[in-house]
């Protein structure tokens, strides 16, 4: 799976293309915003308004809109269970 982040004008997107499922990216949000995850701080969590996937398998995309950065999803993303271990 390759992981693209982008900086946009309403937050961060981001693209996972390759061996990826739209249902896992779905699951992931979900978990974020049931506080369900670790993969991010309260503090990076507080500042996302919303949470669109959209896409199909292979080629999935995730908007984040906020005051958030690259480098927080990033980070994020590098901790994220439901990515990583192809688990839960």
């Amino acid at each position: 799976m390759n992981k693209n982040v982008l900086k946009t004008s309403q937050g961060v997107k981001i693209e996972f293309t390759g061996a990826v499922e739209k249902q896992n990216i779905v699951k992931m949000v979900e978990n974020c915003a049931t506080g369900q995850c670790e993969c991010m701080s309260d503090e990076t969590k507080k500042k996302i308004e919303n949470m669109e996937v959209s896409g199909t398998d292979g080629d999935v995309v995730l908007d984040l809109s906020g005051d958030v950065s690259k480098e927080e999803i990033e980070a994020a993303l590098a901790r994220s269970k439901v990515l990583n271990d192809s688990c839960c």
